[in-house]
């Protein structure tokens, strides 16, 4: 299975630079986000099992499901919108649930984004390694 790369973030200056390099137009919405659809969660407080996932996601694996690595398709439209194949789903090991149970962590291609879910997709935290 191949898993996407991680790159680091640009940030909003070098997206700038970049569209005016290429003749690209800036306008007042280019250096703004769009509204976001989900919280924010400090990394200490992650359930230990999503350590578990976070290290074996930085490590390539072995993961225990054939499903963790897959694309996350975002239907639910609560992360920011990106093209398939963007974000990638893991397994969070739910203690005493005999199936995957509701947990996970979604990854996007930028460093350090990933998004933890412990409702099956009805709401995300951004991971936030700095507190």
């Amino acid at each position: 299975m191949r898993f996407p790369p991680r790159t680091s973030r640009l940030g909003v200056a070098a997206a700038l630079l970049s569209a005016l390099l290429v003749g690209g137009t800036v306008s007042a919405n280019t250096a703004t986000a769009a509204p976001t659809a989900y919280g924010s969660i400090c990394y200490s407080d992650l359930p230990s099992q999503a350590y578990d996932t976070l290290n074996l996601i930085t490590r390539g694996g072995p993961f225990p499901y054939p499903q963790d690595g897959t694309v996350f398709q975002n239907r639910e439209r609560l992360l920011p919108i990106q093209s398939t194949g963007y974000y990638h789903e893991y397994t969070v090991k739910t203690p005493g649930s005999s199936t995957r149970g509701a947990k996970r962590v979604v990854t996007g291609e930028q460093h350090e984004e990933d998004y933890y879910t412990a409702d099956h997709y009805a709401s995300f935290d951004l991971i936030d390694y700095d507190c």
